[in-house]
This record gives structure tokens, sequence and C-alpha cells, in this order.
């Protein structure tokens, strides 16, 4: 069990025996997690740890949430070529309740504790923080990939961002982490919370790092800016079929990251030539289950076989109320939500994405009269039937 603990999904373990070691005598960890709330969605990116949160806690382990509602209105540089928009503590604290009603479809809510940063930063003094800052150097904090870059590329960045990873290895000293997991771009902040946790005579940290899932598009890592994830929240067809839309060469990696699935039977089926449509379909049906019911998977792959198979109608279309009159095809697209804006809506036309009742349309002026019954498609799985 410990094997595949730390090893699936995993790209580095930090003191490795350590934490063997910790696993072994029995001891009951305390494994730290943070997030910065900065969107409301959760997608199978963030669960990648999620889940491996969830595996400690099966073995008795528990896991200390740190909303990070400080280190969120400051955003994190790793990775970012400019300066953040800060966002308000409401908006964080928001984000944060909506957070939590996604990541308990996994976790134990039972054996996860919550904690806030403002429970030790909301009374930090001056004092307090030159006392902290004091523990790194600007040496140490100039190593951080992301300043370099900019500072190569002669990109400015503010004094607040390379406070960042102190408050966040700060956090690990205020919860007295054993262990602490997040993605492979976050080492530098995993790393500062030993540095942190051993200036206050505490014991470093065991850091784990683990590997990102590329969205669904296969080029770009998940995210909602880039359109390219699956949600926690999508509906179960919804699921299946972006699911079933990955390259297939992103099938041994969602099964690696996003399931229980054996390692060694995708193995044997891939060395067995068995289609990867197959195996796809066993993913999506697994990862479908996770979030709703293994019938509402079932039921996604009927749908699924409907439309994509037998090319069919979905067997519920939604249903849309507008105005009976001639409607300009982009401005008609965002009237029915099928669009976020004209402009979108102009590409998705351009792409060729748009169909009315079945008919591909490459003209955004494209002018039709509207009836009840007309149906229209964008894409693969969005349809809206009027009414």
């Amino acid at each position: 069990m410990i094997g595949d603990l730390l090893e699936r999904g995993i790209v580095e373990v930090i003191e490795k025996k350590s934490l063997e070691g910790k696993l072994s005598s029995g001891k009951k960890l305390r494994i730290k997690f943070g997030i910065d709330p900065t969107a409301p969605d959760v997608h199978l990116g963030h669960g990648v740890p999620i889940r491996k949160l969830a595996k400690f806690q099966l073995l008795g382990h528990k896991v200390i949430y740190i909303v990070g509602d400080y280190t969120a209105t400051i955003g994190d540089p790793s990775g970012k070529t400019k300066t953040r928009e800060t966002l308000s503590k409401a908006v964080v604290r928001d984000y944060a309740k909506k957070y939590f009603t996604q990541a308990f479809k996994i976790l134990d809510p039972q054996k996860t504790e919550v904690h806030y940063q403002s429970e030790w930063f909301g009374d930090f003094t001056l004092y307090q923080l030159i006392e902290l800052t004091s523990k790194v150097t600007v040496e140490q904090l100039l190593e951080h990939e992301t300043f370099r870059v900019r500072i190569k590329k002669q990109q400015p960045f503010a004094l607040h961002e390379m406070i960042y990873p102190i408050l966040q290895g700060y956090d690990s000293v205020a919860v007295k982490a054993d262990v602490e997991i997040g993605g492979m771009d976050q080492k530098f902040n995993l790393l500062m919370g030993r540095q942190i946790q051993k200036a206050f005579d505490q014991p470093p940290q065991d850091v784990i790092m683990m590997d990102y899932l590329l969205g669904t598009e296969g080029k770009e890592k998940m995210s909602k800016s880039l359109g390219n994830y699956i949600s926690f929240l999508d509906d179960s067809t919804e699921m299946f079929g972006k699911v079933m839309s990955i390259p297939d060469k992103l099938v041994p990696k969602y099964w690696e990251l996003c399931t229980d699935l054996d390692m060694n039977e995708l193995k044997k089926s891939l060395d067995q030539n068995i289609h990867l449509r197959d195996l796809k379909t066993r993913l999506a049906l697994e990862i479908v289950a996770q979030f709703h019911s293994r019938e509402k998977a079932l039921e996604s792959e009927r749908e699924f076989n409907r439309i994509f198979r037998d090319k069919e109608l979905p067997s519920r279309v939604p249903q849309k109320k507008v105005e009976i009159r001639v409607w300009r095809l982009s401005n008609l697209l965002v009237e029915i939500n099928l669009a976020e804006s004209k402009s979108e809506a102009k590409r998705l036309i351009e792409q060729r994405g748009v169909r009315v009742d079945g008919s591909v349309i490459e003209d955004p002026e494209a002018r039709f009269k509207v009836y009840v019954g007309m149906i229209l498609a964008v894409g693969k799985r969005k349809y809206i039937q009027i009414v």
C-alpha cells in the first residue's frame, strides 16, 4: 500500500525514506494541502492531489486544508508573466465555500481539518512580519524560477509577490505539518515550508509533488481559463462526453491520475492491442461513477452512443424560449446561451462548429426566422430547441 501511495501519480518525494519511516511507524500524520480559491470551479486537474489526500485519509491520517485567504489576495506568482489582480476577502471566502462543496465529493469531511490563514495572519503585527521575512534571504527568493525569468525578460514583479512563498511556508509552521502535497510546479513554495519550519525549530515536513493533468485538447495543463477542463459539477452526460473527447494518447495518464483502475491491467490491454475506444469508455465510466453513480455512468454511455454512433439527437434536448422573429445567427447563439459573446459565436460559426437543424452554417451574418422546434447545436454535445 505504501509503495503505490508514494508512486502513483507522483513526480517526486523529498525525503522519501523519512516519509516511508513515518508511515511504517503507525504515526498518524498531518497532511497539509493549501488552496488559493481564485475561482469557484474544481476540475479533474485539481482532483489529482485531492485524490491522493483521500488515500492518506483511508490510512487514518488527518488532512489539513489551508484556505489561503491572505495568499489568494496576492496571487501565486509561479509561472506568471505579470502581477495578478488582487481578490477581495469576501470573494475568496465565497469561492472557498464552493470549493469545499466540490472537494468533499472525494474527501471525507470528518477526517479533514480546515483552517483559514487569517487564523494566524489576522493578528500578525509588523514586528512579526519582519521577524518572519528575516528567516529568508533575498538570494534564496531570487532562485524562484518565475522571478529569474521575469528579471531576464525585464518584466516587473512586486515586493508582495516575493512574500507569497514565505507566507505559504509559515502555514506549515502554524499547523505543524508532517507532510505537504502540491503540484510539481509548486516545488519552490513546498520547499519554503521546510525551511521556515526549521527556522522555527520544527521538524521539516516531507514533500510530495504530484503530476499535472493535461486538458481535454492534450496540449496545455487543464485550466478553466483555457476551456479545456472537466468540472466536478459537469452533469454525467457532459462529463462522459468530455472524457471520450480526449486524445487517445492521454488515456494512460487519465487512467493513472483520475482513477484507481489497475495500471497493470491497462498495460496488458495495450499489449494485447485492445481498441483504445474501449479503454476510453472504461475510463469515462469510472470517472463519471465517482461523481455521480454507476447507473448514471451507464446511462451516459447509452446517450453518447445514441448521438455519436447512431447519429441521433439527444434523448433530452434543453429548451429555450425566444422571440419569434428573424435573428442574426451570432446574436441568437448568445441569446440562448450557446455562446458567451458575439465574438465567441462568430469564431464557433467560422470554425464550422454550429449547426441549425443538422446543417452546418459557416456565415456569422446568416439570418434565420426562428420557429418552434428549431434545433441549434454547437460542437458535439450542446443542443438547444426553440420553444
